[in-house]
């Protein structure tokens, strides 16, 4: 069984066992998170969401993801500024998907 929901302002396409990193949940690790916005179940499309729909996921652990670089500078001016940025992640396994 397949799915699309949405979390953090993206869209995942998934099936039971999929292991995914999404934005930074409000969650204990270790719990069950349920996604009731479910945009597509096995080919049904609903508008917007598909009706008593969910996909429910376990919470593996929160982390950060490597760091990125940003460096600004203009040039002829002098103007250098590095600056690093870590995104924090949820880590979670896809357990079922219902209709």
């Amino acid at each position: 069984m397949k799915a699309i929901f949405e979390t953090g302002g993206k869209q995942y396409y998934v099936t039971e066992g999929d292991v995914l990193y999404v934005e930074k949940l409000d969650v204990e690790a270790g719990s069950e998170q349920e996604f009731t916005n479910v945009l597509m179940v096995d080919g049904i499309a609903g508008t917007p969401y598909v009706k008593g729909a969910k996909v429910v996921c376990k919470v593996e652990k929160h982390g950060k993801q490597k760091k990125i670089v940003v460096f600004k500078y203009n040039p002829k001016k002098k103007y250098r500024k590095t600056q690093g940025h870590r995104q924090p992640y949820t880590k979670l396994v896809v357990n079922k998907i219902v209709k």
